[in-house]
């Protein structure tokens, strides 16, 4: 095995992505143009898919790749990090061996991301990272060998751009949730898990809630900032009687991960923080979940998972 093979890290790519990178294409004179940006926008949204889920600001519509004439122009895939500057997205199609640089993105860079499609476009692999110092001005490839793990992208970011791990900044509304109205780290789970089969078992443990229950996963990585190891927190909400909800948490590992690793805690805590319920994950456990519980309108509870060392906790108001 590779080393590439080793860092890599599935994203889906959802309607959303294929829509824009489509609306973008058409408007080229050449199919082959069309094809080069077509490719261009998938990279550049699994790149900000993946920012988005460890919660880093970013600035989708203010690269060059999503300006009308400039990606016409140019061979840009460009993604706008706000206040630190651009990383550059670029695709690598299946049989490649190297990432190829335009010159047009040789310098203002903070560096490059390896994003590798598979022969359906449904999903891609974030191969691995190289910082722009490291490449000189007449570089115009760089081998998949020389890349460096995702986690070395963050050396690149201060910590104040990054939300931190250990609390949520803003509480979730989950009541907006049945009027389809989510936040942006809370994904469809078609968009977070990679795999057919990832998907049905997901779907599957949830759907025994209710018909008209509303499914949304968080991506969480406990701080380990390497994206080779992440979990998805799933949380779904049924309406009851009453103005009341009831409410289902899982742990899922998420990618080429079949169990969660042992001794995760997930807790259930009233908002001051006691704790109502908890779970421990074991070394087969391919998922925990809490107890399903109710909740009234206006009511407010903690999530809260810990590994040994780092805890992440969302609040949630139903």
């Amino acid at each position: 095995m590779s080393s590439t093979e080793t860092l890599a890290l599935k994203i889906q790519l959802g309607q959303e992505a294929h829509t824009i990178a489509r609306q973008f294409a058409v408007e080229q004179t050449t199919p082959q143009k069309g094809k080069q940006i077509y490719l261009n926008t998938l990279a550049v949204y699994a790149v900000y898919n993946y920012l988005k889920w460890l919660q880093i600001d970013t600035a989708l519509e203010k690269g060059d790749s999503w300006h009308p004439l400039k990606r016409a122009l140019f061979d840009i895939a460009d993604l706008v990090i706000p206040n630190i500057g651009k990383l550059e997205c670029r695709p690598v199609q299946p049989g490649e061996t190297a990432i190829y640089l335009p010159p047009e993105v040789i310098q203002n860079r903070i560096g490059y991301v390896a994003v590798q499609f598979s022969e359906r476009l449904q999903e891609v692999q974030l191969l691995g990272f190289i910082r722009t110092v490291t490449i000189s001005d007449a570089c115009e490839q760089i081998p998949l060998t020389s890349l460096k793990p995702l986690n070395l992208l963050f050396d690149c970011i201060p910590e104040a751009v990054v939300q931190p791990a250990s609390a949520s900044q803003t509480r979730v509304n989950l009541s907006q949730w049945f009027e389809n109205l989510f936040e942006n780290s809370w994904m469809a789970l078609e968009e977070i898990f990679a795999s057919i089969d990832e998907k049905k078992f997901a779907l599957r443990s949830v759907s025994s809630l209710s018909k008209v229950s509303v499914a949304r996963a968080r991506v969480i990585d406990l701080g380990l900032r390497v994206g080779n190891e992440p979990l998805a927190l799933i949380v779904a909400i049924a309406p009851l009687p009453e103005q009341k909800v009831e409410v289902l948490v899982q742990l899922h590992p998420m990618g080429e991960k079949t169990y969660l690793p042992s001794n995760l805690k997930l807790y259930l805590q009233t908002e001051s923080g006691e704790i109502l319920q908890e779970v421990v994950s074991r070394s087969n456990d391919n998922f925990i979940q809490l107890k399903r519980f109710r909740g009234n309108s206006g009511e407010s509870f903690n999530i809260q998972v810990f590994n040994g060392n780092l805890t992440i906790k969302e609040t949630f108001v139903i």
